[in-house]
């Protein structure tokens, strides 16, 4: 499974990555995305803009790094794995997901489904859910076009239903969304392949 931006190995990028989306992410609770400027992160993160540069191409990466290793974060912590085969694994990767929306526009007035940020931030997320649920096939000589549209409809699918579910006045538990939400994507997960163990394999073939 991909981990998150902030867990890479080297302890200094991982300091200075955690600072900078620290940094975003409180910016963003009192200020628009569109206001805020790199000398305003730099400045909050207590960098320099070069070491800024070093790290993210600009702002809108680093936006994208904050929502998809939040996420991939959250999925982590929880040891969620999808290998394509378990209906529980997708009903997680479900709830992560409307769990996380949830988190992450919960005291943020300035944050609303409406806005361009929004539509980065969707796209991170679609992303990330598309690496999890392909991260076992990725390897697989036999996927084919059809599998990854298969792929990409299932991360729309799921991102899109919690999407809706999360701005829905007066929402239904978590609890009672999965179900349905899994219900409608579990046909779509099943046409994408997953790569067996080489043992596994071999067995088969004898």
């Amino acid at each position: 499974m991909p981990i998150s931006d902030c867990e890479v190995r080297d302890p200094r990028i991982r300091r200075t990555r955690q600072l900078l989306q620290g940094a975003l992410s409180t910016l963003m609770q009192t200020k628009l995305f569109e206001e805020i400027s790199v000398q305003d992160i730099t400045d909050a993160a207590t960098v320099n803009r070069a070491t800024f540069y070093d790290h993210y191409a600009d702002k809108f990466a680093l936006l994208d790094a904050l929502a998809a290793g939040g996420f991939h974060k959250l999925l982590h912590e929880r040891q969620v794995d999808y290998d394509g085969t378990c209906p529980a694994a997708a009903s997680n990767i479900i709830r992560a997901t409307c769990d996380y929306l949830a988190q992450m526009h919960e005291g943020r007035p300035n944050c609303t489904h409406h806005s361009a940020t929004g539509a980065l931030v969707d796209a991170a997320i679609i992303a990330a859910i598309h690496r999890v649920l392909t991260a076992k096939g990725a390897s697989n000589p036999d996927a084919s076009a059809l599998q990854e549209i298969a792929a990409t409809a299932a991360s729309w699918a799921i991102y899109g239903a919690a999407r809706t579910w999360c701005f829905t006045p007066n929402r239904a538990p978590v609890d009672e969304i999965v179900p349905s939400i899994l219900a409608i994507v579990l046909p779509i997960l099943q046409n994408i392949p997953v790569t067996e163990p080489a043992e596994t394999a071999h067995a088969a073939a004898h």
